[in-house]
């Protein structure tokens, strides 16, 4: 049986069945969500998780004129009952708020008008009504102009779609909180939230023409910023049992898709880089690095895992927390790094306005953001928090790496030149000096293979900033595993790396330990015959370079 494309990019779930691409099914959530029911419901999860994919379904499911085809087969199918009472039965508005992204409030309110402009042009059959009145058509009319009372745009569109079709309206409302965390970051959130908080009061409380609404978002804003005035809100994040399994992908799920696809020996390494998240009771991967993971295995088979969810989008007020670190918040970043977990009490409602007043809300920002996940509370009721996988390690050390910059940054030009030129000296001093003048190192982490991934991760951020080099970690070449191996294209060099950690080593001054381990480090490279992965590349010189450290020193030799 032909396989199904992968939906790469594709987040629309109409678009996604008519053109047959692979769907993991995700239906469960329309009985949850009527089971539990509540007339405003709140969804938070990371990005990238499957909120705006979801949102689509549920606007196929519910609207009127829906292809009920697009269903066939999918676990709703099966809820006949469900299907009977609500499939294609409801007028569905459905706005994303995502593109309301802009430097000042003028623009931003220009923009929220072209989303509920666009919205009103969805139902231009409206001005053929018999049941509107000339008054119903020229308020229609205004919408689809961008004209009007903005506040009170959803609630206009909501009475004319419930008069005309004689059905109470399904409201959708997808990345809710960009619209906050712009203006915040652009210092307009004063005018803002007293925009959005309107709009949402006049559309979400006591509107008799409302079936039901749901909102998503990466965020819960404090419901006295934003949803004072509403009490029929239900809100479900990242810590609640409901909803747990129905954004991210399941351990089954992904088993499933290997299968399908034939990469079912890639599991370990699927699981290793891309879980353990938590949700709830349920533990998740990342629907969009899965995805695009097996993508690339299905073209490439030796191709390595990377990073693809970190990539898909900046986060500046990560780099903003990281900025205002002190040295005990570097210390702890060090060890989340190195593997270990640390426990916080987190504030999970915070308005984005008061995000960056207090480095004590960076973890909450981390946890909400996807970059941590829980593994349970202490006694006092804080959370356990964790790096979830690999990929996301990853992320942490290029972090963590950006604090160290600041204070070497004249140091790499140095260190750059000293490689090229198979200077170990001076590679070494300037990796001491580095060392000395950063951030307080723990040797990342209890055991030694902790350790040393943490001095290799160190090496490897410093170096791949580089114009010119071409940086490889743990690549296969000649018998094993290079630690490091770096193409340098302006000097036609070949650099081989490999990092050791001077496990018994007494002190920082007990360099006859780490000159052993750097010697130890050199002969793996030619046992292994690490020099083999430079065949047929145009490398003139090969320079191997044997690092040995332990906490704040290193010994570099060369060959």
């Amino acid at each position: 049986m032909e396989k199904r494309r992968l939906p790469i990019g594709t987040d629309n779930f109409i678009k996604l069945r008519q053109n047959n691409l692979y769907y993991v099914d995700k239906t469960g959530l329309i009985r949850e969500l009527l089971e539990s029911w509540s007339e405003v419901t709140l969804f938070t999860r990371p990005r990238r998780f499957g909120k705006t994919l979801n949102t689509s379904m549920l606007k196929a499911f519910f609207e009127i004129g829906t292809d009920k085809r697009f269903f066939d087969g999918l676990a709703i199918s099966q809820e006949k009952e469900i299907c009977e009472q609500y499939l294609g039965k409801f007028p569905v508005i459905s706005i994303s708020l995502k593109t309301v992204d802009a430097a000042d409030y003028d623009s931003a309110r220009l923009r929220l008008w072209n989303v509920i402009r666009e919205e009103a042009e969805r139902f231009a059959v409206l001005l053929q009504s018999e049941r509107l009145d000339e008054l119903d058509k020229e308020n229609f009319t205004r919408l689809r102009k961008g004209e009007g009372n903005l506040e009170e745009s959803l609630l206009m569109l909501s009475r004319i779609l419930c008069k005309h079709y004689d059905k109470k309206v399904i409201i959708l409302i997808d990345e809710y909180d960009v619209p906050l965390d712009r203006a915040a970051r652009y210092e307009y959130y004063d005018r803002m939230i007293i925009l959005i908080r309107t709009m949402f009061s006049a559309v979400l409380k006591s509107n008799d023409y409302l079936q039901f609404a749901v909102l998503t978002g990466c965020m819960r804003i404090s419901k006295e910023s934003l949803f004072s005035d509403l009490n029929n809100l239900k809100v479900y994040s990242i810590v609640d049992n409901r909803f747990d399994e129905w954004f991210g992908f399941t351990d089954a799920e992904v088993r499933k898709m290997l299968d399908d696809y034939e990469l079912t020996e890639y599991y370990e390494q699927t699981k290793e880089w891309y879980d353990g998240y938590r949700m709830g009771q349920q533990d998740v991967y990342c629907p969009w690095d899965v995805i695009n993971w097996c993508d690339k295995l299905i073209n490439d088979t030796n191709h390595d895992p990377e990073n693809f969810w970190a990539n898909t989008s900046g986060d500046d007020r990560i780099v903003q927390f990281v900025d205002m670190a002190d040295d005990a918040t570097k210390r702890e970043l060090e060890r989340l790094s190195a593997g270990e977990s640390i426990e916080k009490n987190l504030k999970l409602n915070l308005t984005y306005n008061e995000l960056g007043s207090s480095i004590n809300h960076f973890w909450s920002v981390l946890f909400t953001a996807g970059y941590l996940t829980q593994c349970g509370k202490n006694e006092y009721g804080e959370y356990k928090l964790v790096i979830p996988n690999k990929e996301i390690n990853h992320v942490f050390d290029q972090q963590i790496k950006r604090c160290f910059y600041q204070k070497i940054g004249s140091n790499l030009k140095t260190l750059y030149k000293a490689f090229s030129e198979g200077n170990a000296q001076t590679v070494e001093e300037q990796l001491n000096a580095s060392m000395q003048e950063s951030i307080s190192f723990m040797d990342g982490g209890n055991s030694d293979e902790q350790k040393e991934s943490f001095y290799h991760g160190l090496l490897l951020g410093m170096l791949k900033d580089r114009s010119g080099w071409k940086i490889r970690s743990n690549r296969e070449a000649g018998n094993g595993r290079a630690d490091i191996i770096v193409s340098d294209q302006l000097h036609n060099s070949g650099y081989i790396i490999e990092v050791k950690y001077a496990k018994d080593a007494k002190s920082e001054h007990d360099k006859t330990a780490l000159s052993r381990w750097s010697d130890i480090a050199l002969r793996q490279i030619d046992s292994q015959e690490y020099h083999q992965y430079f065949e047929g590349e145009d490398v003139q010189h090969i320079f191997r370079y044997g690092i040995a450290f332990y906490k704040k020193i290193c010994v570099v030799k060369t060959q």
